[in-house]
């Protein structure tokens, strides 16, 4: 193999942990968590940790009979993004004619 050619395939190698570098460091950027499985690619906000109504934490208690916590603007009111994957059929164990 020539070194030019080694060069390349060294560059190929090398690119999808870049990519997955760049897509994590974008993440973190936008506060979206990612969550990958056969069916879906779904991409959640998180709350912001420079937010200062709740500091990170989503969100604060509300007292009275039934306490609940009530959700902060910096994560509640941004959608989350879903993407479904089709479904793989099983493959034949006959063939197809």
């Amino acid at each position: 193999m020539t070194g030019r050619r080694l060069r390349t395939v060294l560059l190929l190698a090398a690119l999808p942990a870049a990519a997955a570098g760049a897509v994590a460091g974008a993440l973190k950027a936008g506060h979206r968590r990612l969550h990958v499985d056969r069916h879906r690619i779904e991409l959640t906000p998180l709350p912001r940790r420079s937010c200062p109504d709740c500091r990170g934490d989503g969100g604060w208690w509300v007292d009275g009979a039934n306490p609940e916590m009530e959700a902060c603007g910096c994560w509640a009111n941004r959608p989350t993004w879903r993407l479904r994957l089709l479904p793989v059929p099983a493959w034949p164990d006959e063939p197809p004619f």
